[in-house]
């Protein structure tokens, strides 16, 4: 089978298109054959070692010394679900599932197979597997930040970073608990959250959110604090008494299957929208870490893997179809 394997650490051009060999279930795995996955900032970290030098020599020694000891990246995925172990009996052959991995990656590929245990669920019927592959890893990490924040009805929320993977779920995810929403974002970005229910849009790029006078009861960092360090310096400054400020950087966040049942419940409602900015078929893997390293995406990027990757969609090349796609501008 083909798959995108991770020859050493480095640029985007160390991931490699290559034949494997096809994966066989043990008796408590699921072999899944993927249609999308979907770049995010964990896969762009390992791949490129992208962590502060302090910390390089416990990645090696965690992660793999010279290249990832799981060469095959990739956290998130949609698809169907091919053979079953012999101890499984929460899944079975045809089963049209998605969901994300915490330590067994392996969604670069056409094919995987993961526990059964792993965080998956039924793909929502209303969206296709483009649409499915773009919820976990953003809709995840949102929830763990949002539930840590104690977050409450009626509070007021700033999202910082509100356009990306994380911020536009956050987005959504706090309007859902009842809060009124602040996003912050660069200027190319304001119709796309206001179009996700934030109530104010602020551009950082024009206007500081510490110095408005206004005030809120949660701040959340969506972007890490390599990126918003300037911008968070004072972020205090901006919080209510007892108020809290979060990022998505202070602590190893573990997303439930109660958490991926909730974004599917949410996404078949309606209320969760996933926000996707460009599709890459898997043999464009290296132009899509390229893209996402730049910075600037809406949402999520995500890769179709096979011919039958889009299930019956028109997508055009690099660009998702106008039902999924981040809102034009």
């Amino acid at each position: 089978m083909k798959a995108i394997v991770c020859t050493r650490y480095g640029p985007p051009e160390v991931l490699r298109l290559t034949e494997v060999e096809r994966p066989i279930p043990r008796r408590n795995q699921i072999r899944i054959r993927i249609f999308a996955t979907s770049v995010s900032f964990s896969d762009i970290l390992v791949r490129g070692m992208n962590v502060p030098r302090r910390y390089r020599i416990p990645f090696r020694l965690l992660a793999g010394w010279k290249a990832p000891r799981r060469r095959i990246l990739g956290m998130v995925l949609s698809g169907d679900v091919e053979s079953i172990g012999r101890n499984v009996t929460s899944f079975k052959v045809g089963d049209q599932i998605f969901g994300m991995s915490r330590w067994k990656v392996g969604a670069y590929a056409e094919e995987v197979c993961w526990s059964a245990n792993t965080l998956l669920a039924f793909r929502p019927k209303n969206l296709s597997d483009e649409e499915a592959a773009a919820l976990p890893y953003g809709g995840l990490l949102a929830i763990h930040c949002l539930r840590k924040a104690k977050i409450q009805p009626g509070q007021r929320v700033l999202v910082y970073g509100a356009s990306g993977a994380i911020g536009t779920a956050a987005v959504q995810l706090a309007r859902h608990f009842g809060a009124s929403v602040t996003g912050v974002c660069s200027t190319t970005n304001l119709k796309l959250v206001e179009s996700l229910g934030a109530e104010a849009v602020l551009d950082y790029t024009r206007e500081d959110f510490t110095s408005r006078g206004e005030r809120y009861d949660v701040i959340l960092d969506a972007v890490g604090k390599r990126k918003s360090a300037a911008a968070m310096r004072d972020a205090e400054r901006a919080l209510t008494t007892g108020g809290t400020c979060i990022s998505i950087d202070d602590d190893f966040p573990r997303p439930t299957q109660q958490d991926l049942d909730l974004l599917k419940r949410l996404a078949e409602s309606g209320v969760l929208k996933p926000v996707i900015d460009r599709c890459y078929p898997l043999e464009e893997i290296v132009e899509a870490h390229r893209y996402v390293e730049l910075g600037h995406k809406k949402g999520n990027v995500i890769v179709t893997v096979g011919p039958s990757a889009h299930r019956g969609m028109n997508f055009p090349r690099n660009r998702c179809d106008s039902v999924s796609r981040a809102p034009s501008l």
